[in-house]
């Protein structure tokens, strides 16, 4: 995990909640993108992370291809992502 998602990474790792996947996702322009079973508060993120406006808020509406949801760091192409709010009921929300 790149060095800009590195505290966010950690901070959920270290709340107990499930990795799902990590590793290369889907295309070549991703490098490492780890998925965890929680929705992601997108705002408290990345106020409380401080992310820079290069990590961006990325969103897959598509139920075919897997909704998710979370930051993309445009510079090193990782990701850190949670599941979708449409899949939401019963998830913990990490703020």
């Amino acid at each position: 995990m790149c060095e800009h998602l590195q505290a966010l990474d950690n901070a959920i790792k270290a709340r107990g909640i499930t990795e799902t996947f990590r590793g290369k996702a889907w295309s070549n322009n991703c490098r490492e993108w780890v998925y965890y079973d929680c929705v992601l508060n997108m705002q408290e993120v990345r106020a409380r992370y401080e992310l820079p406006g290069f990590i961006k808020a990325h969103v897959n509406d598509d139920f075919k291809s897997g909704p998710e949801r979370g930051f993309v760091c445009t510079l090193c192409q990782d990701a850190v992502m949670g599941v979708h709010p449409r899949l939401s009921e019963g998830k913990i929300v990490f703020e």
